[in-house]
């Protein structure tokens, strides 16, 4: 069976390039890459959404999912430098119980 998961650098290019050009020479520098990672994915969100009301930064968190790589990563951050679940929670937008859970897991 194929990976059909979605092509997220096209898909942000064309969201950039239509709905927020101002912003295309903050996301170069990750557009560039060949690959998106959901940690760029991440970023470019950020930084599209940079200002966005409450209520939609709530929506969009609460529709994330990451996957085995994505979660070890973020793990192996915390352990680089040296944070704690609460200051790594703030620095994702993660809550603490899913950094326990995923330390327990992972």
């Amino acid at each position: 069976m194929k990976n059909l998961s979605p092509n997220y650098k096209l898909i942000y290019e064309d969201m950039i390039s239509r709905k927020y050009p101002h912003k295309k020479s903050d996301c170069e520098s990750i557009l560039k890459k060949k690959k998106l990672t959901i940690l760029d994915i991440i970023k470019l969100n950020n930084i599209i959404v940079n200002g966005a009301d409450e209520d939609g930064r709530v929506l969009n968190q609460r529709l994330r999912s990451y996957d085995k790589k994505t979660i070890l990563k973020i793990l192996h951050y915390q352990k680089e430098n040296k944070l704690n679940n609460t200051e790594l929670a703030n620095e994702f937008k993660l809550s603490r119980n899913t950094i326990s859970k995923w330390k327990k897991n992972f």
